[in-house]
């Protein structure tokens, strides 16, 4: 096949062709095996085999080896990027990966990593036609510094555009239940677990002065909730260790981004509070017992039946985090949770946030109960317009 092209200032290329035919779409070209060109159009007619990508640094097969140059659109964005997703065997990190992998503009070439790869057929069958084109699957465990470096280095040109650490541990239940072994697996799961990614990939990042580090944390690294002092304290060292780290990555073009999901309900959770629901809690004082038998697990599902978000809401809102122009620093996916941040900082004593949360779950039950009456039917009816405006 032969190529060749003029770039004229102020317009969009001409292209002269000698050979298969190409489909000129949104700064992608598709080879094509056979069909005719459609000068009007700009592109050629027939069935697609091939993604390529064209600039004067030469031809990108399937974004597997983007030129130094990097390949851009007509607004000057680059028009495939690499992206590595941690955590995609269910839930977020599957719904991400498809979403990514599915974009209609082709920007993205999708790593889709797990620790077992024998738990990526959901993954397999989500994909469709673009596994093995724009998306493709690779084991790590981000426990293993080992696994994480092996997989960054089998990526043509070690090169990772968007990295998105969305692998993670739970943990649920009074702290005299936990052991320190249990709080280490967390911990070297949500804090060390992203330190060991972006290590890998922050010096080539900062080499090109490029590059987006999008990180799966919560709502609960913004604010404690009962029960959940292990995994709060997971989260709350994820956003202090993204705050400090950005503002050293800025200097060097490279942006960071927190994603704060509330409750998403995924298998994740579910067998999360599943576990938490068998806990034995022989060795607890009566009043703990209670607290948490009593009233956190069944407010959990309250909760949880009245704000949880789906995984592809998650997902279709990252993703405009990863697009945006700007990034932002912190990213909260579920509006409702808004007045958190809000109430937190508006007291630094840290007083407010605390009696406002104690007086409305422990005084005024009734009242929180019908607030999340409330909210459960405000997520449905947002859903409904949802669903009305993606109908065509």
């Amino acid at each position: 096949m032969v190529l060749g092209f003029d770039l004229q200032a102020g317009g969009p290329p001409e292209w002269q062709l000698i050979g298969e035919g190409l489909d000129f779409l949104g700064g992608s070209l598709c080879w094509q095996q056979s069909g005719h060109w459609d000068r009007g159009r700009q592109a050629f007619q027939g069935p697609g085999t091939q993604l390529l990508h064209l600039s004067p640094a030469g031809l990108n097969p399937n974004c597997t080896s983007l030129p130094e140059a990097a390949v851009s659109d007509r607004e000057g964005r680059m028009s495939c990027r690499n992206v590595l997703i941690t955590g995609c065997s269910s839930g977020i990190g599957l719904a991400l990966a498809v979403h990514l992998a599915r974009d209609e503009l082709r920007r993205f070439r999708v790593v889709a990593t797990m620790r077992d790869l024998g738990r990526r057929g959901e993954l397999e069958t989500r994909a469709g036609t673009a596994l093995g084109h724009t998306l493709e699957i690779r084991q790590l465990d981000v426990d293993c510094e080992e696994s994480v470096r092996r997989c960054v280095e089998a990526i043509p040109q070690q090169r990772v555009d968007v990295l998105v650490s969305n692998a993670g541990r739970g943990l649920v239940g009074p702290l005299e239940l936990q052991s320190v072994e249990a709080a280490r697996r967390l911990l070297d799961t949500n804090v060390l677990g992203l330190l060991r990614l972006v290590r890998q990939v922050l010096p080539d990042m900062k080499r090109r002065r490029s590059g987006h580090v999008v990180v799966m944390s919560s709502v609960l690294g913004l604010q404690g909730l009962l029960f959940n002092d292990l995994y709060c304290a997971s989260k709350f060292a994820v956003e202090g260790f993204c705050e400090s780290l950005a503002l050293q990555a800025l200097k060097f073009g490279v942006h960071i981004s927190l994603i704060e999901p509330g409750p998403v309900a995924t298998e994740f959770e579910r067998k999360l509070y599943e576990e938490a629901a068998t806990l034995d809690l022989s060795g607890l004082d009566p009043e703990t017992r209670e607290l948490f038998q009593g009233f956190y697990l069944p407010y959990s599902r309250e909760v949880f039946a009245a704000l949880a978000q789906s995984p592809a809401e998650v997902a279709e809102h990252t993703a405009r985090v990863i697009t945006s122009e700007s990034p932002p620093f912190r990213s909260q996916t579920n509006s409702l949770y808004a007045p958190l941040a809000t109430l937190k900082h508006a007291d630094t004593s840290g007083h407010l946030p605390l009696a406002a949360f104690q007086r409305l779950i422990f005084q005024h039950d009734r009242l929180f109960k019908a607030s999340l009456s409330l909210l459960k039917l405000l997520q449905w009816r947002k859903r409904r317009d949802m669903d009305h405006t993606k109908t065509p």
